[in-house]
């Protein structure tokens, strides 16, 4: 698929700061490489800033970009703390938008699943190139107008890593651009490890509101959220956003690249991009092993990531919360894995120096809150502070509302999405390897969500094709990280369903082909639950007491004879978890319910099907028939 014809002005040399009749406000155009001066071109064609501006990420440029920002009332800075800024979103522009997101293809089917007839597929969406072009013909054409366009080079990964990827993103949100400069390494470094032609991944970004103002500005906050569309063309490695400025809409290194391009890009190459955390667990012998692990948004990622152990001698350490690419070694077998991003996005009510003393602590400088409420003098606020705020302060909320802490309880200071956005070189526990251009080596994946009832505290996958099989089955009740209302529990296999660049079937085989390579060492597979419920309470306390279940799995990981086999997998042999302190129903909590299951297998196997079709790999049907035998074998 070709890129998008626009008309443009091709420049290899820039003699003077202007390109065209648009000045470069700053930066040198001609040091730029020539494939990205002719990108940048193209869009001040298309877009008509008033300006371009070339980023550097230097701190000058932050501090420059923060005081705009604060001129404007885009942030309004915590006086407690050491360069924090709060920030407002319109209403409207709150979470990340499934339903205007799309992956554009030639072929429908290399985007999407052969769905049976009448099932609206789920597992991504698809647009035609010519609607596409329809579509971004009635959006971009000006869409900066009066505004400036920046320019952001920027490294998915260490810079210079055989595992890293380049990006550029265009935008007109100086928003966007200080949240980038968290997210990603951004740094002019960038141009010199881009080779004359070499291959980038092109993200262009509009806020969406050209200058004179259409419309009253709400909060600030340009945005459009009548007209927003976020679409990926895999084939050229392109992303453009229109419309959004939320971070999962408008920051395009996270979800947009580091999961729908790259993993096209992981498709295409032999590796994987996947909605993980990374961290390591050291033992109280002083054994160390690296974990991956994927929950749907809002499900304990971060909490597990910066996980602090309530049992003496262990020791975690966070390499990333959200995103992991891994390759197997070719030399070692082993599966290697880089945290792309450079800052943690994290979901703020609920963390708290109880769950998650190391987000809380990561975020006291250097950070951005977005729709979170803040304190009279100066402090942040969200749901889950209560028992760290004085009752009676006063509060004012998202949405600008002031109530006294305590008085009435149906107040709420912040959006259920609200986001803390900093740097992770600040968290305490980052581990000291979590910029190795080689990345750490994995030994255990973890798959996990929210299930109330039925499924067992921790599952071991009998093997690898079971543990695609239980990834592929994944399912978790519904969060506010995207914009589903209610609770429900929704199909989210491999906690990738709104994520993948391509045919969600082609994904889980990619994943099924690891095991034809003797030379791969693959690590063991576990499904896990924290949320399982007895009388409407939770029969795990979670947090911190989750290293009791990762100790588990490292002991399998290490042989350990301490899992019995079930109709579902190997479970944990009573006594092999480690509960000392802890009051908990064992049968509750490992129970394999044989009719929930029977019922649970028939509805997954009915999914599967619809939504994929001839595209569902014959092996998960195996694995599909296999659990079915099993269960009704069960006593």
């Amino acid at each position: 698929m070709e890129d998008i014809n626009v008309p443009f002005l091709e420049v290899h040399y820039v003699t003077i700061q202007k390109l065209g009749d648009v000045p470069i406000i700053k930066g040198d155009f001609q040091s730029l490489p020539p494939q990205v001066q002719k990108w940048v071109a193209q869009m001040v064609q298309l877009c008509a800033p008033r300006g371009v501006y070339i980023c550097d990420g230097s701190e000058d440029e932050a501090e420059m970009v923060t005081q705009k920002l604060v001129e404007r009332g885009t942030l309004t800075k915590l006086t407690k703390y050491e360069n924090n800024y709060i920030c407002r979103t319109d209403p409207r522009d709150v979470a990340r938008v499934e339903s205007k997101t799309f992956l554009v293809t030639a072929d429908k089917y290399a985007s999407v699943p052969h769905s049976r007839q009448d099932v609206k597929c789920i597992l991504g969406q698809w647009m035609a190139p010519d609607d596409m072009k329809q579509e971004l013909d009635d959006r971009l054409p000006g869409c900066m107008s009066g505004r400036m366009l920046y320019v952001i080079p920027f490294s998915m990964g260490p810079i210079g890593s055989p595992l890293s990827k380049i990006g550029v993103q265009i935008t007109d949100s100086n928003y966007v651009l200080l949240s980038m400069r968290t997210m990603t390494r951004v740094s002019s470094e960038i141009w010199k490890h881009l080779k004359h032609d070499e291959e980038f991944v092109k993200c262009l970004h509009s806020m969406g509101c050209p200058r004179p103002h259409a419309r009253k500005i709400v909060n600030n906050w340009p945005c459009n959220p009548e007209k927003t569309l976020i679409v990926h063309i895999p084939d050229i490695r392109k992303v453009i956003s229109y419309g959004s400025g939320y971070g999962g809409n408008s920051l395009l290194g996270k979800k947009c690249f580091a999961l729908r391009i790259a993993g096209r890009i992981a498709y295409d190459e032999g590796w994987f991009a996947e909605h993980m955390l990374i961290m390591s667990v050291t033992s109280p012998q002083g054994e160390e092993k690296f974990i991956a692990a994927a929950f749907p948004s809002a499900c304990g990622k971060t909490n597990l990531a910066m996980l602090t152990p309530t049992i003496p001698g262990y020791t975690v350490r966070c390499v990333g919360d959200d995103i992991a690419w891994m390759r197997f070694d070719k030399e070692t077998g082993e599966l290697r894995a880089i945290n792309p991003e450079a800052g943690f996005f994290g979901v703020a009510p609920g963390t708290n120096m109880k769950t998650n003393p190391n987000a809380l602590l990561t975020c006291l400088k250097n950070s951005i809150f977005t729709n979170v409420g803040e304190t009279v003098d100066g402090r942040f606020y969200w749901e889950g502070l209560e028992d760290e705020t004085e009752p009676g302060t006063e509060i004012i909320s998202w949405t600008g509302e002031r109530y006294k802490l305590g008085e009435d309880k149906t107040k709420k200071s912040s959006h259920p999405n609200a986001r803390f956005c900093c740097p992770a070189k600040q968290c305490p526990i980052i581990h000291d390897k979590w910029e190795d251009p080689a990345g750490v080596p994995i030994s255990a994946i973890i798959f996990g969500g929210r299930r109330p009832e039925g499924v067992p505290l921790v599952i071991e996958a009998f093997d690898w094709k079971h543990g695609v099989f239980l990834a592929s089955q994944l399912k978790s009740e519904t969060t506010a990280a995207a914009e589903h209302t209610g609770k429900q529990i929704m199909h989210d296999p491999f906690a990738m369903r709104p994520f993948v660049g391509y045919n969600f079937g082609h994904y889980i085989q990619h994943w099924l082909d690891f095991d034809k390579n003797p030379k791969n060492k693959l690590p063991k597979i576990f499904h896990v639950n924290w949320f399982r419920l007895d009388e409407n309470k939770f029969l795990w306390p979670g947090f911190g007491d989750n290293i009791r279940v990762l100790d588990w799995v490292i002991r399998r990981t290490n042989g350990e004879d301490i899992a019995d086999a079930s109709a579902v997998g190997f479970l944990p042999k009573k006594d092999s978890i480690n509960l000392q302190g802890l009051i908990v129903n064992w049968e509750k909590l490992m129970s394999v319910p044989k009719d929930y299951w029977i019922s649970d297998i028939e509805e997954t196997s009915k999914w599967l099907d619809e939504q994929l079709g001839d595209d569902l790999p014959h092996d998960i049907r195996v694995q599909i028939e296999q659990q079915k035998q099993r269960l009704t074998q069960m006593k």
